[in-house]
């Protein structure tokens, strides 16, 4: 059950749902899930698929997909599941949102995600206005975060997630933990209707910090949710120390919230990078 004075909701990163009933009775309860193209290309399904030598049309993987993340849905109906729209380099933010208007429909608590580039955010100012639920997947800098909430300014708390993603901060060494910090500090005084979300957790350490810094959300592997639970759901006290050694600092910057989202420099490399490997995760599994 949820541990006493844990505020940070907990969501698994995964795109099988048989790992998803295993953490549910594990744990005891989840928040919700969030799901990418590399997650889904994972599902022991669809490896099952490509093993056999067999590849999904266009239209079966968008089933595919729509399976999954309906059978997750149905397990956890109060919490969210983020679905991803296919986002390359070229792609367009009508080209985005006519995928995340379809998936919005999919199931009753979705998120979807689009990338925190130029794309992305104009398609997430226009879904926002229409009432769809948005996760900025793919951040990396304080001002990609400042951009998503220009972008969505007038949603309710609830409708939109910031993803930054520490992982692969902390693959080039960078604090990508800092970052995280920044953001929520960044976000203190304002009208907190975005919610910072954890992604690309790759250790306890990162689960900890993130629960130690009040993040609004965490979102985390199989395999860190089940050493979690082996612990008796220990808890981060008030002198956590994050070891952060041979990693560079993040500094903070003061940004001013209220400019438009197309003021802020949302450019990084990783973020074009992260485009490319989900939309070429997705291309292996279709047929061409």
């Amino acid at each position: 059950m949820r541990p006493d004075g844990l505020k940070t909701r907990i969501f698994l990163d995964g795109g099988d749902p048989s790992e998803t009933r295993e953490a549910m009775a594990r744990l005891g309860f989840l928040d919700g899930q969030t799901t990418n193209p590399t997650l889904i290309a994972k599902n022991p399904d669809a490896k099952a698929r490509l093993q056999r030598g067999e590849k999904f049309s266009e239209n079966e993987i968008y089933d595919f997909y729509r399976g999954v993340v309906t059978e997750i849905s149905g397990l956890m109906p109060a919490g969210s599941v983020s679905v991803e729209v296919y986002a390359d380099r070229g792609t367009k933010a009508e080209q985005m949102l006519e995928q995340g208007r379809e998936m919005y429909l999919w199931i009753p608590n979705a998120h979807i995600k689009f990338p925190s580039s130029t794309e992305g955010l104009r398609a997430a100012e226009m879904a926002v206005n229409m009432g769809l639920r948005v996760n900025m997947t793919l951040c990396f800098t304080q001002g990609q975060a400042a951009a998503v909430y220009a972008a969505t300014r007038g949603a309710k708390k609830g409708e939109v997630f910031v993803s930054p993603f520490v992982g692969r901060l902390d693959d080039r060494k960078e604090n990508g933990m800092d970052l995280i910090a920044n953001i929520i500090r960044m976000f203190g005084n304002s009208d907190h209707h975005v919610e910072v979300l954890s992604a690309s957790v790759r250790s306890a350490s990162h689960f900890y910090y993130s629960i130690a810094l009040g993040c609004d959300i965490v979102t985390v592997p199989y395999a860190i949710l089940n050493d979690w639970a082996e612990s008796g759901f220990s808890m981060p006290g008030g002198d956590y120390v994050y070891n952060s050694a041979g990693l560079a600092p993040m500094e903070y910057k003061q940004i001013d919230l209220s400019r438009n989202w197309r003021d802020f420099n949302i450019a990084h490399e990783l973020t074009e990078k992260g485009m490319e490997r989900f939309s070429a995760d997705w291309n292996l599994l279709i047929k061409r």
